[in-house]
């Protein structure tokens, strides 16, 4: 999962236009967490799974890869 979430994040923020700076202040972390999201340093934690889902208006199966947006 880490590496297809990491990529899916990134995709959905560059298609909507959106600095990862931008991103965090919507979910609520530090531009430095998307970045380690992106670059599948670390996974965020469910509720934050739940935000992104929210926040892009899409899955958690498609923000870990499990169904194409």
């Amino acid at each position: 999962m880490k590496q297809t979430f990491a990529k899916n994040l990134k995709a959905l923020r560059k298609d909507r236009n959106l600095s990862q700076g931008k991103l965090a202040e919507a979910v609520g972390v530090s531009q430095q967490c998307i970045s380690e999201w992106e670059n599948a340093k670390i996974e965020p934690t469910l509720s934050y799974l739940w935000k992104l889902a929210d926040f892009f208006g899409v899955s958690i199966d498609v923000l870990c890869g499990r169904k194409e947006w």
